[in-house]
């Protein structure tokens, strides 16, 4: 667990006016929790912790014991059983605001955190920055205009009850969802409350927590409406604070940084974000990785500061977003392979067995392999199970190879540490053949033009996915010319391309000249060549 800064090293709030209690939301292995409550209670601050009642009562008296030596730590009556998304948060956030309030009377100002979060601002600029004590810190724009859902249900969080958890029964989430649509058991909203939504996190002042806990007393149906909402701790606060509070009085920025990747997902922050998070304008971040020790050990050096340090850039957001789109591109640190040098590279040779009937080329192939030591790696652009060597991840899935034909060629080539490799291909690949054969490596062709028997062309459709098994024979009658005219009008194109230097074989020429092609091809003598020709079956 991360150490924990001396209680000394921390100096008292400057104004004494301002105390903040800090209501922290918990869960998991009780380290954490224990080592946040006191780095925050050492100078003076209040601290009132929840612990979700899922812990275990091992787990739970660990925590006890170790803040019970604490005098500015108080727990709430009650431990709820916390879900995500559900009334549990936001019942154990008002337990904790209830207890803070009786328990710390010169609290000034209630921050709602959890054991995920560190304070990126040395405490006496918290302080500072709260002292003029006319405003609340919380993120509440409107739920319906302001775009703030990006994926998920929108309006069917509020209009439709829901009684279970989505993560934990999905299908009776929605199976509950869809019978109240088809039924058309929407439910008006709370009358004059406009629903706002924002981030869980805020920090608020002492008379707005009172006016939020008098309000609810006095108006019992909001609780009843937001307990069956979907994550209300996201709307319940935030509809509230902009109800009774004026615009003038809010900030709308939430005083907790976060970030969310392009999955949807919170960003985790590990020691190398130090510099990164002290520079946000924020008073908190989340989430803090709990193996990052050196984070958590910087950010509890940093709060306790007796200066408030540089001022913030705040440009967290942007820096985030950019840095991750550069690593979705593979930019953020040097280009990748096909950026670097998008050449096979000059004095290697390809040589390409362009082959319709893919278990003819592959047998040519692997006949060359064997008698002239060329490395092969068969219909590598079209075979999904074509054997090849691990290539960091670009060996795996089409549509990368295809992409980036040439780059993925120099590494097979580098892998077999040769200079020269055969490959078989698909006539139907005209453009990678093009390619290959504007690239500086010497590029030579052989095609092996077969004839198709009807239940070979009904095994080629069922390949590429024109036909099934159990496709009917009067459906394949109607296909299969279309397809051997298909094949036809490929060969031609690959005889008028011109891309490269072409030998032609053929299963019913004469072995002589299908020898003399080979020989051309490989540059090798004929009689090397014949004896790969008379391999038994190698047409079949």
């Amino acid at each position: 667990m991360a150490r924990l800064s001396h209680p000394a090293a921390l100096g008292k709030v400057t104004n004494a006016m301002v105390r903040i209690a800090y209501l922290l939301l918990c869960h998991g292995p009780p380290a954490r929790p224990l080592a946040l409550a006191r780095l925050l209670a050492a100078g003076g601050d209040a601290v009132v912790v929840h612990y979700d009642a899922r812990e275990s009562a091992a787990d739970w008296r660990t925590l006890q014991d170790g803040l019970s030596d604490l005098p500015g730590v108080a727990l709430p009556p009650r431990r709820h059983r916390c879900g995500w998304g559900q009334w549990s948060l936001v019942a154990a956030t008002l337990d904790l605001a209830r207890t803070a309030i009786d328990a710390f009377p010169d609290a000034t100002h209630f921050f709602l955190i959890s054991a995920d979060c560190m304070p990126i601002k040395p405490r006496i600029a918290i302080a500072r920055a709260l002292e003029p004590a006319d405003r609340d810190h919380i993120e509440a724009v409107d739920f319906f205009t302001s775009g703030w859902i990006r994926t998920g249900l929108q309006e069917e969080r509020l209009i439709y009850r829901h009684f279970v958890n989505e993560r934990r029964r999905r299908r009776t989430f929605y199976a509950m969802l869809a019978v109240q649509q088809t039924l058309g058991l929407r439910r008006p909203l709370p009358a004059g409350l406009r629903i706002m939504i924002g981030a869980q996190w805020w920090c608020l002042r002492r008379q707005t927590v009172l006016n939020i806990l008098t309000h609810v007393a006095h108006h019992p149906e909001l609780i009843r409406f937001f307990r069956r909402s979907w994550i209300p701790d996201e709307t319940f606060f935030q509809s509230l604070v902009a109800h009774l509070v004026p615009a003038a009085q809010r900030d709308a920025e939430s005083p907790t940084f976060r970030l969310f990747t392009d999955y949807g997902l919170p960003a985790v922050f590990f020691d190398d974000h130090l510099g990164f998070l002290c520079d946000q304008p924020h008073f908190f971040a989340r989430k803090i990785a709990p193996q990052a020790a050196g984070l958590w050990n910087g950010l509890a050096d940093n709060y306790a500061a007796r200066d408030e340090g540089p001022p913030a850039t705040g440009t967290g957001a942007r820096s985030y977003a950019f840095l991750t789109h550069q690593g979705r591109i593979g930019r953020r640190f040097g280009p990748r392979a096909w950026d670097r040098d998008a050449s096979i590279g000059r004095g290697r040779r390809l040589l390409l067995i362009a082959c319709k009937a893919w278990h003819v080329g592959q047998a040519v192939q692997d006949r060359v392999t064997e008698s002239a030591g060329v490395p092969g790696f068969g219909y590598a652009f079209d075979d999904p199970g074509a054997k090849l060597a691990p290539m960091g991840g670009l060996e795996a899935g089409m549509a990368k190879r295809r992409r980036h034909a040439r780059a993925f060629l120099r590494l097979l080539f580098a892998e077999s540490e040769s200079d020269a490799a055969i490959l078989c291909i698909d006539p139907a690949r005209l453009d990678l053949l093009r390619d290959f054969a504007a690239d500086r490596c010497e590029t030579r062709v052989l095609t092996i033009r077969c004839a198709f028997s009807d239940a070979a062309l009904a095994e080629h459709a069922v390949r590429i996915g024109l036909a099934g098994p159990t496709t009917p024979a009067a459906e394949f009658a109607r296909l299969a010319p279309v397809l051997r005219q298909a094949i036809a009008d490929e060969a031609r194109a690959l005889d008028e391309a011109g891309v490269a230097p072409v030998w032609r074989m053929a299963d019913d020429a004469d072995p002589g000249a299908n020898a003399g092609a080979l020989a051309g091809f490989l540059g090798i003598g004929e009689d090397a060549a014949r004896q790969i020709i008379d391999t038994p079956g190698l047409f079949d």
